[in-house]
């Protein structure tokens, strides 16, 4: 067989890229950034995963090296390798999600029901207030400046005593789209890493499984959709107050070094050509 007859081995995951950076694509260009951009931006990403995952007997890889590795030319490399970028936007987003973790799991923080309850500034009778769970996450931001911007994007309101509550869709906010972005890359990355790491064959299989049915009617599909966030928002909170107390437990264990991510999605759509589509 002539060489340029022979099978090649990555078309399926060359197939399966293409399938899933179609909605990428299509929130690029609605959002007017444009292909010349987004290449510049993969050429950082793709020098910046050789310089940290393919060293050589720990030494970091020379420009040599990553241009056999990457394809990025020379002069591209020694521009792009650098580590400089900003932290500010992910430690915001990081600290709210901190601070809405523990109001749905911390027993001080939830009602009779087990429900987050409506915080007043400051304690009382019941327990802390908004200002002291601002505080158990971070002493570096002033739980007005928290409060206020979560009156802004709806992420709390405000009852008829003037208590703060905490609205159920705080899990995703809603109106910040800089917050929105940061979790889709943080959730969307992970969900790759895992895939990369089941094909790669890496260590033991990672959880990755969906559930798929088409020529379903719309009542169906939102029955089931109706379900699936009714079951998954429970799962979830079941979860993340478990993770919250193994967190404690684990606090000072000189292996107390690793991090994980769960989550659950939901998707749905009129079916096109008559098959799947992206």
């Amino acid at each position: 067989m002539d060489n340029d007859r022979l099978p090649d081995t990555n078309a399926p995951l060359l197939q399966a890229v293409a399938w899933l950076c179609r909605p990428l694509v299509r929130l690029l260009i609605r959002k007017g950034i444009t292909y010349p951009q987004l290449r510049e931006l993969l050429k950082g990403v793709y020098v910046e995963v050789a310089e940290a995952d393919f060293a050589v007997d720990g030494k970091a890889p020379s420009d040599s090296r990553i241009y056999i590795l990457t394809g990025v030319h020379r002069k591209d490399i020694k521009r792009l390798r650098r580590g400089d970028e900003a932290e500010e936007a992910a430690r915001v987003a990081t600290l709210g999600g901190a601070i809405v973790a523990r109001w749905l799991a911390f027993p001080e923080y939830l009602d009779a029901d087990g429900e987050p309850r409506c915080l007043p500034r400051d304690a009382d009778e019941r327990g802390p207030g908004f200002d002291d769970l601002v505080a158990s996450v971070s002493k570096d931001v002033r739980p007005r400046a928290i409060l206020d911007e979560w009156l802004r994007l709806g992420m709390v309101s405000r009852n008829a005593q003037g208590e703060i509550c905490l609205d159920r869709k705080a899990f995703v906010p809603a109106k910040d789209f800089a917050e929105q972005a940061f979790f889709m890359g943080r959730n969307v990355h992970d969900h790759l890493a895992a895939c990369a790491h089941n094909l790669l064959q890496e260590g033991e299989p990672m959880l990755e499984r969906s559930v798929y049915y088409d020529r379903l009617t719309p009542h169906s599909v939102a029955h089931l959709r109706e379900l699936a966030r009714r079951e998954g928002e429970a799962l979830l909170q079941k979860l993340n107050a478990e993770a919250l107390h193994r967190q404690q437990h684990d606090a000072g264990a000189p292996d107390a070094q690793q991090r994980m991510r769960f989550g659950v999605y939901w998707y749905d759509e009129a079916r096109q050509n008559g098959g799947e589509n992206p």
